[in-house]
């Protein structure tokens, strides 16, 4: 048997056992049958509450290091300052940054006969992440795939998100256990956004991306290009550190949507350092002004599928 047949197979049969199904391993037990119910139970908390929000999105990269949870904090933000109610998604389960770079790393979670309550920020944003259940952002969380799996799948199902908007849900770098517990458990997801600096190595952990979401049947939103230049604070002049236009170069060939440039803003990096929500420290920054863009074509992407 090929390697790739061996992962595979193990795959296989350990979605089997956590599901509760039979296997050749023998007769399937009370504790594997109460499994199977939770999860069921699960899926079906997660359609009702998945059936109230009405855009939801994912924000995803091929590679890390791309600032792809920086982009979806500040899209998230942007959209709740337009009045928008809006909920946003940390499933980076063992890396989560969301909550250092909204401010929120001291914050804990609260439950309710409604469920999970998520973490509110002013003025109309709602935040669930693995950070705000360790109690130490220090601390690793060492978990294999089928944890992750269980984590999600209450992310989902039992969080109180209420009625929103947008749902912005911010995945780790990669294709695996993440990704796809996501578009298991919210199979109505309407697209997803590819976020890569302009450098070829990074584009290139893009294009699996996309290849990602047509094996999975999810349309793509469009892509960001983030980082692209730095402007020069003595003589003005852009300089290009990663090069520019990569990425809108790349969805071209791809034929999907170019959908901005965020530029490389030195107070980006201090206010998601300080826990400083940047859109809202330097709203009229030239990189405020690029995610406004951004939220404006996503918008209005969404805008004209739903009236195909």
């Amino acid at each position: 048997m090929s390697e790739t047949d061996k992962t595979e197979s193990e795959s296989e049969h350990n979605e089997e056992a956590q599901s509760g199904g039979s296997c050749s391993c023998g007769p399937v037990t009370p504790e594997a049958r109460e499994r199977a119910e939770r999860i069921t139970d699960l899926k079906i908390q997660a359609l009702k509450r998945m059936e109230k929000i009405k855009y939801k999105i994912i924000i995803m990269s091929g590679k890390g290091g791309v600032g792809k949870s920086t982009v979806a904090a500040n899209l998230a933000l942007r959209l709740s300052m337009e009045g928008l109610r809006v909920g946003l998604m940390d499933v980076d389960i063992t890396g989560p940054n969301i909550p250092k770079i909204m401010g929120l790393s001291k914050m804990g979670l609260e439950a309710s006969e409604e469920g999970i309550i998520p973490v509110m920020v002013p003025p109309h944003l709602k935040v669930i992440s693995m950070g705000f259940m360790t109690g130490d952002d220090k601390l690793p969380i060492i978990w294999r795939g089928p944890l992750k799996m269980t984590a999600i799948q209450q992310f989902v199902a039992d969080v109180s998100w209420g009625e929103l908007d947008y749902l912005i849900i911010d995945l780790p770098p990669g294709t695996g256990d993440e990704p796809l517990s996501v578009v298991q458990n919210i199979p109505d997801t309407d697209g997803i956004v590819i976020v890569s600096t302009p450098q070829e190595l990074a584009l290139l952990d893009s294009r699996k991306s996309l290849m990602f979401a047509q094996k999975v049947n999810i349309p793509v939103i469009g892509m960001i290009e983030n980082m692209s230049t730095l402007k020069c604070p003595h003589c003005g002049k852009n300089i290009d550190m990663f090069k520019e236009g990569g990425a809108e170069k790349t969805a071209k060939e791809m034929e999907i949507p170019f959908l901005g440039r965020v530029p490389f803003d030195p107070d980006i990096v201090r206010d998601s350092d300080s826990g400083t929500p940047f859109i809202l420290e330097h709203s009229k920054s030239e990189a405020a002004e690029a995610f406004q863009v951004i939220v404006d074509n996503i918008k209005k992407h969404l805008e004209n599928k739903s009236k195909e």
